[in-house]
């Protein structure tokens, strides 16, 4: 069946659609689900609504999903595979097998037709080798870094810098620069890091992973009238994403409990896919006095995730203090804002190349205690909330997808005219 977003019907009955790239053959592959990951679902729609003929190969990671499907005027064919967490060489079996599964249809296709392009999304980097056949034959390669391989795994593993595995990472990483014609990533800081690790300064552009607007259509924030704010009353705090440990669940659920004396009221909905660590920490708030604040509210689409964020009063972003973490950007951060809700956010330099405490809520990155107290500093200052949304707004304007989709579109077709 073919669904197609408001946005692209809008468009379409507007006659507003260019037609930029049609008749141009686009694969992207990634390992991950699709449609579920944002940034490949709004780089792929971004060239069907200008007229590319583009596929995408993923995993199929949950039974109910057809091996293939069209869905908004892309092709997708799903790999039986699952990600599954576990150490070292469980990831590099899983990232091997997939690279050749991939390599092997794209061999396949591009020998039939040939591509004009293949835009490649990390994790891994070295997913970019499955491009080789369709390169050989004529295709240009988008890699889309979208995270940095090396201080994640760093991350993950507890890994030292100037370990071998992380040489190899390194290594890798600089192979697969090599091999693209054209990389993406998402922030500055990334770029700034990758242009540390030689990748040329004419190669690597940044594409932010702003929210698609015919999603999160901005919303003014809500004022509260003037007066104190009832303590009873509740106060919902909200998470939303993977639930890693990177990502400091934990952290926010300590912090909860550090206020709810003072804020009896105070209570956290987490939306996500299930994890070992996620019910690490269920089982922990069972055990708690937090049981009754604390909801486990399961995954949610990205469709139905505005309606999520309205029922919340700030989100929270509580990271953990890592060397990835440091350079992150959470997209969290404008889907929050664009539903007009204050963002509780660590105070790392990924997110202070955007963003000021005229803008966020910065919290010591790591910091319970801190956590804690910028919690209650929300509770207790609506009005000043409502200031520092606006202001945040217009930030996330100036990034949003509209503005990035263009920098990708027009990216895309300077590589394809060469």
């Amino acid at each position: 069946m073919n669904h197609l977003s408001e946005g692209a019907r809008d468009s379409i009955a507007s006659g507003a659609v260019t037609r930029h790239l049609s008749g141009k053959r686009v694969v992207a592959v990634l390992y991950s689900s699709y449609p579920a990951d944002p940034r490949p679902r709004r780089a792929a729609e971004a060239l069907a609504n200008e007229g590319a003929n583009v596929e995408i190969i993923c995993l199929k990671e949950a039974d109910k999903e057809p091996q293939h499907e069209f869905f908004n005027g892309v092709d997708i064919t799903r790999i039986p595979l699952k990600r599954r967490r576990g150490g070292k060489l469980s990831y590099v079996v899983q990232y091997g097998l997939f690279i050749l599964l991939s390599g092997g249809i794209l061999a396949g296709r591009a020998c039939r037709t040939r591509y004009d392009l293949v835009h490649v999304h990390n994790m891994p980097d070295v997913l970019v080798f499955s491009a080789l056949a369709p390169k050989l034959l004529g295709a240009k390669v988008i890699l889309d870094l979208h995270d940095p391989m090396p201080e994640l795994m760093m991350t993950i593993f507890g890994l030292q810098e100037n370990s071998q595995s992380v040489w190899l990472l390194k290594t890798l990483e600089k192979w697969s620069v090599r091999f693209a014609d054209r990389v993406l990533t998402t922030n500055e800081a990334f770029k700034k890091l990758f242009l540390t690790r030689g990748c040329p300064p004419t190669k690597i552009s940044v594409v932010m992973n702003s929210p698609d607007e015919a999603i999160f259509q901005c919303r003014a924030p809500s004022r509260q009238v003037s007066g104190a704010r009832d303590t009873a009353k509740p106060f919902v705090m909200m998470y939303h994403g993977s639930l890693v440990e990177r990502h400091g669940l934990d952290l926010a659920v300590m912090a909860l409990g550090k206020i709810k004396e003072s804020i009896p009221g105070a209570a956290l909905r987490i939306y996500g896919r299930s994890t070992a660590f996620l019910q690490r920490v269920m089982h922990s708030v069972r055990e708690s006095e937090l049981s009754e604040a604390v909801q486990y509210l399961g995954p949610m689409k990205l469709e139905r995730i505005p309606e999520a964020i309205a029922g919340c009063d700030v989100g929270v972003i509580p990271n953990r203090r890592s060397i990835f973490t440091e350079l992150n950007m959470p997209t969290r951060i404008f889907e929050y804002l664009s539903q007009g809700k204050p963002v509780i956010a660590p105070k790392s330099p990924g997110i202070l190349d955007y963003f000021g405490p005229e803008e966020l809520v910065l919290f010591e990155l790591g910091s319970v205690g801190d956590l804690a107290v910028k919690m209650e500093y929300v509770f207790r200052h609506p009005e000043e909330m409502a200031g520092m949304v606006e202001r945040g707004q217009d930030v996330y304007r100036a990034h949003r997808w509209s503005g990035e989709r263009q920098r990708f579109v027009s990216l895309v077709n300077g590589l394809l005219i060469r």
